[in-house]
């Protein structure tokens, strides 16, 4: 079962990230773009693990403290296109946390440096190639409540994120 940690988001975000996905529709960007249910933040992605309580465990130990989180920028790793997100200390200090309870645990994760980010598009291409030409990238901020133990499987049509589980 593939898994991740993950912060979803509420409507006033998911509305201003499926208006900029459509603007660069427009603009003639092309790709793989992101589904309005799969648009979120991933903290940890633990990948294929069989126990999900275990996951959950971890994330029970961990204090979460409700923050606000903006979007602030956009930029790419290679061909997947997406909006960053404010500095936020706190989000940074969770997921430290976060990570060190997951490492103590035995439960494996992926040990990329925590990057904030939201991915809009994977393998992007813009009209006469190069970078995509943006003009003005999506504000919106919210306050995150909860996390959530997210399990990812390949559908029909594409990927399906599923929560599982959550702390607040």
């Amino acid at each position: 079962m593939r898994l991740f940690i993950a912060i979803q988001f509420d409507e006033n975000i998911i509305n201003a990230l499926t208006d900029f996905q459509d603007e660069l529709r427009t603009m003639g960007v092309k790709g793989n773009y992101t589904k309005r249910e799969n648009l979120h933040i991933t903290l940890a992605f633990v990948g294929d693990y069989g126990n999900p309580d275990d996951v959950l465990d971890a994330m029970e130990h961990v204090d979460f403290r409700p923050m606000e989180i903006s979007m602030d920028g956009v930029g790419s790793f290679g061909d997947l296109f997406w909006v960053g997100l404010a500095e936020n200390p706190q989000l940074a200090a969770y997921v430290k946390r976060l990570r060190r309870e997951l490492s103590e645990r035995g439960i494996p994760f992926d040990k990329k440096r925590f990057s904030p980010h939201i991915t809009l598009i994977r393998k992007y291409s813009c009209r006469g190639g190069g970078e995509i030409p943006v003009s003005a990238p999506p504000k919106a901020s919210m306050k995150a409540a909860k996390v959530s133990l997210m399990r990812s499987e390949r559908g029909k049509n594409g990927m399906i994120y599923t929560e599982i589980g959550y702390v607040e």
